[in-house]
């Protein structure tokens, strides 16, 4: 007998096949790592006392002046603001054109009539897909700007709960999206209906967008072939992005005032929500990679789950998408919806410290960090509630779990029987363990327990290629390490 540690590396490998996991976390859900011990992710309790009538998308949570609390989001239809009590409150502009609650009008397998081509072969592209509307919010001070590419204007909303957000004066219609920046200019992005135009207004004054020598508004027009999709700040600068490449703009002064140069290419944006900004730079989700800029250039990410979230994702819905930062982890997490959805009911989180991946199940539909809250708020997708998270463990019907995939113990083609665990983890009792054991494989996988872990713990099962699985139990915050079996070499099968 022997004692051997399960020494599984920190992070979610997911790429290539069920045996290329061998040692590695391959399936998660609701876990995270921090300082290399795994562990369960926050629960989540509800924050607003009533219901979305749709899908929410786009938040934003800011604090004014009086340091009130407010959180903003929007539906296809609706623009709301929410208190720090958590009541909501329509602020919907009149005369808002309406988008859609879905993607529409895509051409790609999935599309038109059942049987009309061969199958998996792709129609042709001969059809802009009209993506789903999803709101731009930005902070002006202590008041709210919003928009949406749907209906192109931007509105202003002044704090008064009773009144709707306004249309800002002199501004630019037909905008993708909109970008206050650190100088206090508001950035127009696609204004006018120019996919590739950048205009801002003058310095601390949103409502005047004609340029003249007695103020800073001007506009520029981007060399690009894609469409600009978002902008974030950054330090030193505003990062754009389009749907092909990334661009930064500089302030210079007058009379040029911005200045853009492309820093990027090959990396266009996935969907207008799914970049994130942190302190070492930007990271988004591209259509078939991550990418980060880092105050010079773009680097795509080398990712260990990127082959199972591409090949997941629907991309007839991509446009709903979003990315949002979890500070307190150093974490960033993208929302999306998998292949057999068309409503986000995954996620992807890059531990941009620890430089590691997980992958998971959970359905929301826009969120903001923390911040103005003590914790983060996303919004549902099933009852279109927004919810606090990181509070407490209860995740109502689900349950926090890692799975390994394949592994060996001890060298050759042995077949080894296992009879003792001996645990490592934060409180005795708060998890469970299950093992599985192929002879081949492709052979037929027995699996064993779940055993409640104890110090030591008896197991006994015999197999050439092992899989082990642990469960969180109920409300509980557990942490587990390095744990050991008691194994030996039981001959050749």
């Amino acid at each position: 007998m022997a004692l051997v540690d399960l020494k599984i590396p920190p992070g979610v490998y997911r790429n290539g096949t069920d045996l290329q996991t061998e040692g590695r976390w391959r399936d998660v859900n609701l876990v995270r790592w921090h300082d290399g011990l795994m562990r369960p992710v926050g629960g989540w309790r509800k924050k607003s006392t009533s219901a979305a009538p749709n899908k929410l998308r786009g938040m934003l949570s800011w604090t004014d002046n009086s340091s009130n609390r407010y959180i903003a989001s929007g539906t296809y239809n609706k623009l709301f603001a929410y208190t720090n009590a958590g009541v909501k409150y329509d602020i919907t502009p009149v005369g808002l054109s309406a988008g859609r609650e879905d993607a529409a009008a895509f051409t790609a397998y999935g599309s038109g009539f059942y049987g009309s081509l061969a199958y998996g072969v792709a129609r042709q592209d001969t059809t802009n897909i009209q993506p789903a509307t999803v709101w731009n919010l930005q902070p002006w001070g202590e008041r709210l700007l919003a928009q949406n590419a749907d209906d192109g204007k931007i509105y202003e909303w002044a704090l008064n709960t009773g009144t709707p957000a306004a249309l800002l004066s002199n501004a630019p219609t037909g905008n993708e999206a909109i970008l206050v920046t650190e100088e206090r200019f508001v950035f127009a992005l696609g204004a006018g209906g120019n996919p590739r135009k950048v205009q801002w207004s003058d310095r601390e004054d949103n409502n005047t967008w004609t340029p003249a020598t007695t103020n800073e508004a001007g506009d520029l027009e981007l060399a690009t072939t894609g469409t600009i999709m978002a902008g974030v700040n950054v330090r030193g600068g505003s990062l754009i992005l389009t749907s092909r490449d990334a661009h930064f703009a500089t302030y210079q002064g007058p009379p040029y005032v911005y200045g853009i140069e492309r820093v990027g290419t090959a990396c266009g944006l996935a969907s207008a929500l799914g970049c994130v900004v942190v302190d070492q730079g930007a990271v988004w989700m591209g259509v078939n990679s991550f990418f980060a800029y880092n105050g010079s250039s773009v680097a795509e990410l080398n990712s260990e789950v990127s082959d199972y979230v591409f090949n997941d994702i629907n991309k007839a819905q991509i446009s709903k998408v979003f990315g949002v930062s979890n500070s307190l982890y150093n974490e960033i997490w993208w929302y999306y919806p998998s292949s057999g959805s068309t409503e986000n009911d995954r996620y992807v989180v890059y531990n941009y410290s620890e430089n590691t991946w997980y992958i998971g199940e959970l359905d929301r539909t826009a969120g903001t960090d923390r911040g103005a809250f003590r914790q983060p708020m996303l919004a549902d997708a099933s009852d279109m509630y927004v919810y606090e998270h990181e509070v407490g463990f209860d995740y109502g019907t689900l349950t926090p779990f890692a799975e390994t995939g394949p592994f060996r113990i001890g060298t050759g083609d042995n077949v080894i029987s296992v009879t003792e665990l001996i645990p490592d983890e934060k409180n005795q009792g708060d998890v469970n363990a299950t093992f599985k054991s192929r002879f081949y494989p492709n052979g037929t996988e027995r699996s064993y327990g779940p055993f409640s872990l104890t110090n030591p713990t008896s197991v006994r099962f015999t197999g050439r290629q092992l899989r082990m699985r642990v469960e969180g139990q109920a409300l509980a915050d557990w942490r587990v390490g390095i744990n050991r079996v008691d194994a030996v070499a039981g001959g050749r099968r």
